[in-house]
C-alpha cells in the first residue's frame, strides 16, 4: 500500500471535492486501480473517501469486494442527500463574476471551477489520473459524469472555438499523450489562489499578465520620419474604435530602440483608448512563456472588450517565430488555424511589435491590417531627440556629432543620460563628455565606429582644392547642385579623400549624410541583405539625403567572380535601386577593377582621386599647422616633401595620402 498526500483540511473546507471523488471511483472505474487485490493503493485517497478501516496492517484480513462495496454504499449515500455539496461560496462568486464578464455559459462556467479545483486538490488530481490515460474522449466523460452535463455539451464547452477556451483562462491540451488532470491547465497559480480565496474584479485576474503602461513621455511629433504611414494608422484606430470593429492587427517592426513601444503608448493616447501591454515577464522577474503570453492576450480580449481599448503585445518573436515546441515546430506552425482565428476575431485593436519579422511567416504578415517599419529616425530628427533628451548637456556640436550616426537608436541616448545625470553634480563641466563616452561604449559594442566622438581636435573646413582628381570636382558640385541627382564613383588608393568628398558634397547641398558599409548590409537570414540595400535606398529617398556606399567593391562585384549566391543577389539588389534612385548615390572604393563593368555603366561620372601633390602637400601642412594654433612651418622644410614623401612610378607622380597627412600633423 502506498501513503498518498493527505488533504483533510482541504476536503474539509471543499466537501464538493469528496462528492466528485466517489463519482470519479465508483461511476467511472476509478475503483480499478484504486481498489487492488491487495489493499488500498492510497491510503490518503482512502481516508479522504471513509475508507480507513481498510488500511491494516493484517492484509490476509482486506477482501477487494468488500472495500468495493463499501465504497459504493457510501457513494450512494452521499448522492441520496437532499443537499449534496456545493462549489465553495467564494469559487462560485468569482467565477460568476467571470462568467458575466466573458458571456460564459453555465456549463462552461463549472468546467472553470472543476479546473480550479484539480489545480489545488492533489487528491482529486490522484483520483482523476487513476483513470485510463491520453484521451480527451475520456476527459469529456469525466467532466460529464462528475458535473453531471450532457458528453456533448461539455465537448462544447472544451472546443478550441469555444469562449472558455478563446478567454485564454483555461487551456485544453488535445494531444492523445499525457494524464487526464494535465489537460487541463489555468493560466496562473495565482489565479488559481485568488479564485479560491479571495472575492475580486475578473480583471485583476489578468495583472499578472496585462499591465497598463506609463505615461507616454514622447509625442508623435517625435515620429515625424514614418508621419506618412501615421496620417494613415492614427484616424484607423479611432474609427476601429468607436466602430467596435473586430480583427484590427498592426504589425510595428524595426530594430530595437527605435521607439516603437513609445509610439503605440502616444498612439493610445491621441485616440483617446486605454491601452493595456501583454508583460514579458510576470510579477517575479521571470519571463514568460510565449504560449503563457497567447493565453494572457486572449483572455484581455475578452475581459476587456467593452472598453474603449488597446492592446499592445510586444516581442512577438516568440509566438510567431521562436517558440519551439512539440516536434520542434513554431506555435504558428502547430496551430494555423487557430493563429488565424487570433488576427481574425479579435475584439480590441492590438498593436504587434516585433525586432525583426525576417523568419515570420509570410501567410501571417499579411493578415495584418497595416505592417509599419519604425526605422531609426534621420539626422534632422536624431539631432532633435538628442537635444530634447540630453537635458543641456551638449552643446550643437556635440548634438550633432551624435546625430550623424545612424545606427544610434533613441533610446541608447535616454539611458546615458539617465546615468549621467544621476551624477553629473560629481561630474560637473566633464558632463558632456561623460555623455559622449557612454554612448560611444555603447556604438562600439554594437560594432560600429565611433571615432567622431573620441575626437577632440578642432577640425579644419574641409577644401576640395587639397584633392587630386582627374575632374573638376568644384564643376561636379555645379552639377549636382542643379540637378539634385546623380550617381557618382570615386576610386582611388586609401586615404585619397573619397568619403571626405562625399561628405563635402552632402554639406555642400543641404543634404543629410546616410553613409552604409558592409557591416550595415549582411545579415545571416536569407533575404535580409536586400532588404537592408532597399531599407538605405529608401531611407535616403525619404529624407532627401545623399546615400554613400563606402568600400563598394565589397558589393558590386562581377557576378563571375562572386563566390556564392548571396553575393550574385546582392549585386543585383545594388543594381535595380541605383537605378530607381533619383537622388544623389555616392560609391567609393579603393579596388576599381573588381567592380562589375555593368554597376560601372550605371554611373553618370566616375572620379579618380589621387595621392597629394608636393605642392598640395605643403599647402595643406600650412592650413593645418595654422588651425591647430601652431607656428607656420618653416620653408626651408618644403624641400624635404619631395623625397620623404614622393616617388615616381610608370612615369606618375604619387605623393601622400591625404589623410595620412592630416593624421600625422594632429
Amino acid at each position: 500500500m502506498s501513503g498518498g498526500r493527505r488533504e483533510s483540511g482541504v476536503l474539509a473546507m471543499f466537501p464538493i471535492v469528496k462528492l466528485w471523488l466517489y463519482r470519479i471511483l465508483v461511476e467511472l472505474g476509478g475503483h480499478r486501480s484504486f481498489i487492488e487485490q491487495r489493499g488500498l493503493s492510497s491510503d490518503s485517497l482512502a481516508e479522504a473517501v471513509g475508507l480507513g478501516r481498510w488500511l491494516d496492517d493484517q492484509a490476509d484480513r482486506f477482501v477487494a469486494s468488500e472495500a468495493l462495496a463499501d465504497l459504493r454504499a457510501r457513494a450512494r449515500a452521499i448522492e441520496a442527500r437532499s443537499r449534496r455539496p456545493r462549489v465553495p461560496r467564494t469559487l462560485s462568486a468569482n467565477a460568476r463574476r467571470v462568467a458575466r464578464l466573458l458571456g460564459l455559459s453555465a456549463c462552461e462556467r463549472e468546467v472553470l471551477e472543476f479546473a480550479v479545483l484539480l489545480q489545488i486538490s492533489g487528491l482529486l488530481q490522484e483520483a482523476v489520473d487513476s483513470l485510463e490515460q491520453g484521451s480527451l474522449g475520456i476527459l469529456r466523460r469525466l467532466l460529464s459524469t462528475v458535473l453531471r452535463r450532457p458528453e456533448a455539451e461539455i465537448g462544447k464547452a472544451l472546443d478550441g472555438a469555444g469562449l472558455l477556451a478563446r478567454s485564454g483562462l483555461v487551456s485544453v491540451d488535445h494531444r492523445i499523450s499525457g494524464s487526464i488532470s494535465s489537460k487541463l491547465d489555468l493560466l496562473s497559480n495565482k489565479m488559481v489562489e485568488q479564485l479560491v480565496y479571495t472575492e475580486i474584479d475578473p480583471v485583476v485576474l489578468l495583472r499578472e499578465y496585462v499591465v497598463p503602461p506609463p505615461v507616454p513621455t514622447m509625442t508623435l511629433a517625435e515620429f515625424g520620419h514614418i508621419d506618412r504611414a501615421l496620417a494613415l494608422l492614427r484616424p484607423y484606430l479611432k474609427r476601429a474604435i468607436v466602430a467596435r470593429r473586430h480583427g484590427v492587427n498592426v504589425l510595428l517592426h524595426g530594430a530595437p530602440g527605435t521607439g516603437k513601444t513609445p509610439l503605440v503608448r502616444v498612439l493610445a493616447s491621441e485616440v483617446g483608448a486605454e491601452l493595456f501591454e501583454v508583460a514579458s515577464e510576470n510579477g517575479s522577474g521571470d519571463v514568460v512563456e510565449g504560449a503563457v503570453r497567447l493565453r494572457a492576450y486572449r483572455a484581455a480580449q475578452c475581459c476587456f472588450r467593452r472598453r474603449q481599448a488597446l492592446i499592445a503585445f510586444n516581442e512577438i518573436e516568440d509566438v510567431f517565430v521562436g517558440e519551439v515546441g512539440f516536434f520542434g515546430i513554431s506555435l504558428p506552425a502547430r496551430n494555423k488555424a487557430w493563429m488565424n482565428r487570433t488576427l481574425e476575431d479579435n475584439p480590441i485593436p492590438t498593436l504587434w511589435m516585433s525586432n525583426s519579422i525576417a523568419t515570420m511567416d509570410p501567410a501571417v504578415i499579411r493578415r495584418f491590417d497595416q505592417v509599419i517599419e519604425v526605422p531609426i529616425p534621420p539626422r534632422r530628427q536624431r539631432a532633435r531627440l538628442i537635444e530634447a533628451s540630453c537635458g543641456g548637456l551638449l552643446d550643437r556640436q556635440a548634438i550633432d556629432r551624435l546625430a550623424q550616426f545612424e545606427s544610434l537608436a533613441p533610446a541608447v541616448i535616454v539611458r546615458a543620460v539617465g546615468v549621467v545625470d544621476l551624477v553629473k553634480d560629481e561630474l560637473g563641466s566633464e558632463a558632456g563628455a561623460a555623455l559622449l563616452q557612454l554612448v560611444g561604449g555603447t556604438l562600439r559594442a554594437q560594432g560600429h565606429a565611433d571615432g567622431n566622438l573620441r575626437s577632440t581636435a578642432p577640425v579644419a573646413a574641409f577644401d576640395p582644392s587639397f584633392l587630386q582628381a582627374n575632374v573638376d570636382l568644384r564643376a561636379v558640385l555645379a552639377g549636382m547642385s542643379a540637378t539634385r541627382s546623380g550617381r557618382l564613383c570615386l576610386y582611388g588608393p586609401p586615404g585619397t579623400g573619397k568619403s571626405a568628398y562625399a561628405r563635402y558634397l552632402a554639406e555642400q547641398l543641404g543634404m543629410p549624410l546616410h553613409v552604409k558599409r558592409a557591416s550595415d548590409f549582411l545579415s545571416k537570414w536569407v533575404g535580409d541583405n536586400e532588404r537592408n540595400v532597399a531599407r538605405a535606398f529608401d531611407a535616403a529617398r525619404h529624407e532627401g539625403g545623399l546615400l554613400l556606399i563606402d568600400e563598394a567593391d565589397s558589393f558590386l562585384v562581377d557576378p563571375l567572380s562572386a563566390r556564392q549566391n548571396w553575393e550574385a543577389s546582392l549585386t543585383n539588389e545594388l543594381l535595380t535601386q541605383m537605378e530607381a534612385f533619383d537622388g544623389v548615390f555616392v560609391a567609393s572604393t579603393n579596388l576599381v577593377e573588381r567592380l562589375d563593368l555593368a554597376a560601372l555603366r550605371r554611373f553618370d561620372l566616375k572620379v579618380r582621386l589621387g595621392f597629394l601633390q608636393s605642392s598640395q602637400a605643403w599647402s595643406l601642412l600650412q592650413v593645418r599647422m595654422e588651425s591647430l594654433g601652431l607656428p607656420s612651418p618653416d620653408a626651408g622644410l618644403q624641400h624635404r616633401l619631395d623625397p620623404s614623401l614622393l616617388k615616381k612610378t610608370s612615369g606618375h607622380e604619387i605623393g601622400m595620402p591625404m589623410k595620412a597627412m592630416v593624421d600625422d600633423i594632429r
